[in-house]
């Protein structure tokens, strides 16, 4: 009797070893990134995805500086500087890991318009922030000598979720951002992150636009979705590793529990 419950607590080892083995070979065949380029030698993509400048919408948050010389003192002043504590300048947080810094900005509203002292109301949207930087120096040349203007997102927002080692809402200073920058700032996919099948959620027109992401292939280069949007979402899936994981433990602890109990009936069964 004590043998055949020996031999069966063995051969719940051997499943689980053979699971842990048979998995581990799965996974790791998917787990390089570009498999289709060359271990030797030089390679290159043709048409890789050109990057289009973002267009500002409502309810951006705009960095907005305009630098002009003082005639009088022959130093540089920014003269929205004393507008950062105005009722048109909100602050976004900007959330990287565990850090978190504050972005001010000007607001756009719903209006598609940004509202700057002595310049007045201004329509940014619809622009890119290069578009937006030339109209705005001209509005400013009216009342300044020689403006430099400077205009960048002060909101630019993307979501990495799921199987990344830091998954969060990250703030960017650029706007030219890829999938594989978001995911380098999200810590990378962890071994459990299904690296042929990212999610990437975009909002289009009100509308929900969903592509497919593959990382084993370079063909990702030539996507139109390589280059992120503002408030894009990135949704690492899960493999079956780590489900079988999951299992594996609990099998493991199943085999533990089951080993107790039937070594406990055969003592009692003796007494």
């Amino acid at each position: 009797m004590v043998k055949v419950l020996l031999s069966r607590k063995y051969l719940n080892y051997l499943a689980i070893f053979s699971i842990i083995l048979l998995n581990a070979c799965s996974t790791t065949k998917k787990v390089p990134y570009f498999q289709d380029i060359t271990a030797t030698g030089q390679s290159s993509v043709e048409n890789s995805a050109a990057f289009k400048g973002l267009t500002i919408d409502p309810d951006d948050i705009l960095s907005i500086s305009l630098i002009t010389v003082d005639p009088i003192t022959g130093m540089p002043v920014n003269q929205l500087a004393s507008q950062m504590v105005s009722s048109n300048v909100v602050a976004a947080v900007a959330t990287a890991g565990s850090s978190t810094s504050a972005a001010s900005g000007f607001l756009v509203d719903k209006n598609g318009e940004v509202d700057l002292s002595i310049i007045g109301k201004v329509k940014v949207a619809g622009l890119t922030t290069y578009e937006a930087r030339e109209l705005l120096k001209t509005k400013a040349a009216v009342f300044y000598k020689d403006p430099n203007v400077q205009v960048r997102y002060a909101n630019f927002k993307v979501t990495v979720l799921g199987e990344v080692a830091r998954p969060s809402s990250y703030i960017l200073p650029n706007e030219k951002v890829s999938v594989l920058d978001a995911l380098g700032m999200a810590g990378d996919l962890t071994i459990f992150g299904r690296r042929e099948n990212v999610l990437l959620i975009r909002d289009n027109d009100g509308k929900k636009e969903f592509a497919r992401l593959d990382l084993n292939s370079s063909r990702i280069f030539d996507s139109p979705y390589y280059y992120l949007k503002q408030n894009d979402v990135l949704y690492v899936e899960p493999n079956k590793g780590k489900a079988a994981s999951l299992n594996q433990a609990r099998t493991q602890t199943f085999a533990v529990i089951g080993t107790v109990l039937s070594v406990l009936i055969v003592l009692f069964s003796r007494i």
